[in-house]
């Protein structure tokens, strides 16, 4: 097994990977790319994924790319301390909550991001207060759907826990830095809040910290 994960610091895709590297306790290489070096456009990388993004796993000779995919390989290919579910139902579950993490938040998190973190022209408030409605409403789905459970996987962290963690602690840093006035915070519920904490304090969260961001 050689298992290299090449990354960016900072993207949700990447981290989501990289928690389940660390809960399944797999050996694995670290490789971090520049966005700003334009590594991701480097030829070199460009043989790994044409499409120019990470998160990519090679494992041995096998290269694969898009982070669900490469978290449910690395639960299909290494099945201890599995992140999807010990059983058919539980495993669809973790994949139905991911769907709608990377179809329903994701989209409403990026058009939060063209507004306030990429968009050099001056931020359309009424799509920026569309968006931010969006995710209130997908974090009041959430804060149901993870009732009194510890996790969204039941009583051990799964896919889906990584999965929305770390695009909620993306959106976080974005709106903290850029407009705190849209009190992300407190769309937050109390269950959603206790998780996050729990998730923070994981034993191997701190290693997969996005490096820039200890920076401020």
């Amino acid at each position: 097994m050689a298992l290299t994960l090449y990354a960016g610091s900072g993207s949700p895709f990447v981290w989501r990977v990289w928690l389940a590297l660390e809960h399944k306790q797999l050996n694995y290489r670290l490789q971090m790319l520049s966005f700003a070096a334009g590594d991701l456009k480097k030829p070199e990388f460009l043989a790994l994924n044409p499409r120019g993004k990470v998160p990519v796993l090679v494992d041995d000779d096998f290269v694969l790319y898009e982070s669900a995919a490469i978290v449910e390989y690395l639960d299909d290919a290494y099945r201890e301390h599995t992140v999807l579910g010990q059983d058919p139902r539980s495993r669809a579950r973790t994949r139905r909550l991911i769907a709608e993490i990377d179809h329903y938040f994701d989209s409403a998190l990026e058009a939060v991001g063209d507004q306030i973190a990429w968009n050099e022209d001056p931020t359309d408030e009424g799509r920026l207060d569309a968006a931010m409605t969006q995710i209130g409403a997908e974090l009041r789905r959430f804060e149901a759907e993870i009732g009194e459970q510890p996790w969204f996987g039941g009583e051990t962290p799964s896919a889906a826990d990584y999965a929305l963690y770390s695009a909620l602690a993306y959106l976080l840093r974005i709106c903290t830095k850029k407009r705190p006035d849209l009190g992300l915070e407190r769309r937050i519920g109390p269950r959603l809040s206790a998780w996050l904490t729990r998730l923070e304090s994981l034993a191997y969260f701190d290693r997969t910290y996005p490096p820039h961001w200890r920076e401020g």
